[in-house]
């Protein structure tokens, strides 16, 4: 049988050059994506999230509120605004929130205890170069701001562990001062009756936001990193303490807890002492800067959720929604369940901003399981949360940038609650 000549050699080139030009196309588009703007970088990774997460959320020009839409709908599909699945808020209810008397000064990293109609602020930054050293007190009764005192001079003024047994407030280690300073060992009690304060031993160890908790008539703290803010520590150690009172001279050393880092919600229920999520790394001092300058680290931020049992023992429970960091005063107990406010989630997969949260998560502490129940007025780290008589409350931290971008900006001390039932 004859062959037409060079017919299968044409063939062969053909495919050779078409292929040459799509991987000559294929590297342009690359360059010009990684040289272009933030802008045209979100516009790609918008068109990736349609196909990764199916769900996208228009903003309403009129008012700004927003609305989330399945992308099997072809309606009302611009403008929009599309977040990469990596850190897209989640599908949650609406709620009616209402915005009550802010704090006295806005606050972020401050730490908060609330003692039953009352609800205590501790310290934070007001700027990054600024950090408060007094404690405001809300009164849920009359929704309203009034006692103010000042936290001791030798007292860390963010990134605290705290706790309370319901009188005495237990205020352990953090940062002291402004920018990315490191952390101290010095631990205080707070008598709320007398407001007086007094000291306690130090811990073994400076740490920086460890989880902290009383439980089973010991003061529980673990976690957290260590002196220079960026490396986790694992450690866990415990005081007999009662009334306000130490009961031993000297820390003691407990079970490791399984994975290290600051920034987590540490709660004790019965007979189990839980700890949810966090991250490992944070910011670090600039080398050789005076001031001890912030300067950005590499940080993993992760949902995951252990429980400690009365046999000492750490058991690994079903993570988070979504990874959720800076939220060690963000939760409260309801109706046997945990409720968690915001917080901050994985980072921007290419600029490496740091991308808030803003919804509310349930623990159901008999089922082991979570779920979404609410959005929050906007996206917010740091919350200091409470709950009074059927309300949700949260004050202060950092907000986002508006309903189109995640990413923090203003430090705030808004008031906000919202009628919660489970």
């Amino acid at each position: 049988m004859s062959k037409t000549p060079g017919k299968h050699t044409f063939t062969k080139s053909t495919i050779l050059l078409a292929f040459a030009a799509l991987l000559g196309a294929a590297v342009t588009v690359d360059f010009l994506w990684v040289s272009s703007s933030s802008f045209a970088y979100l516009s790609l990774a918008s068109t990736w999230a349609r196909h990764k997460s199916r769900v996208i959320v228009i903003p309403n020009p009129t008012n700004g509120t927003e609305e989330r839409v399945n992308f099997k709908s072809k309606k009302d599909r611009a403008p929009e605004r599309l977040l990469s699945a990596t850190f897209a808020d989640l599908p949650a209810p609406e709620l009616q929130w209402e915005e009550m008397p802010p704090a006295p000064v806005p606050r972020l990293d401050g730490s908060s205890v609330q003692i039953k109609n009352l609800l205590y602020v501790f310290a934070g930054y007001g700027t990054l170069d600024y950090v408060h050293s007094h404690v405001d007190v809300y009164n849920f009764t009359n929704n309203a701001w009034g006692e103010r005192f000042d936290t001791p001079k030798e007292m860390a003024h963010s990134h605290l562990g705290m706790t309370t047994d319901g009188r005495y407030i237990y205020v352990v280690s953090g940062q002291y001062g402004p920018q990315c300073r490191g952390p101290v060992a010095r631990t205080f009690v707070l008598d709320t009756k007398t407001k007086k304060w007094e000291s306690l031993p130090p811990l073994p160890a400076p740490r920086y936001a460890p989880a902290t908790q009383l439980w089973k008539g010991r003061l529980h703290v673990m976690g957290g990193s260590k002196e220079n803010r960026h490396t986790p520590g694992v450690d866990h150690w415990s005081l007999a303490v009662k009334n306000g009172k130490a009961l031993e001279e000297q820390w003691r050393t407990e079970i490791p807890i399984p994975r290290g880092g600051p920034h987590r919600a540490c709660i004790g229920v019965d007979n189990r002492l839980f700890v949810i999520g966090g991250q490992e790394g944070d910011f670090m001092p600039k080398p050789g800067s005076p001031i001890f300058k912030c300067s950005r680290r590499h940080e993993v931020v992760y949902g995951d959720v252990y429980m400690l049992n009365d046999k000492m023992e750490w058991k690994e429970l079903p993570p988070m929604p979504k990874p959720d960091s800076h939220i060690e005063c963000s939760w409260v107990i309801v109706n046997n369940s945990i409720i968690i406010v915001g917080g901050t989630t994985e980072k921007h997969p290419v600029t490496k901003r740091m991308i808030l949260v803003g919804e509310i998560f349930q623990f159901d502490l008999v089922s082991l399981k979570w779920s979404v129940i609410g959005k929050l007025p906007y996206r917010v780290k740091t919350t200091l949360a409470a709950f009074w008589d059927g309300w949700l409350y949260f004050t202060s931290g950092q907000r986002d940038r508006g309903p189109d971008n995640p990413t923090p900006r203003k430090v705030v001390g808004d008031m906000w609650r919202t009628k919660l039932s489970l």
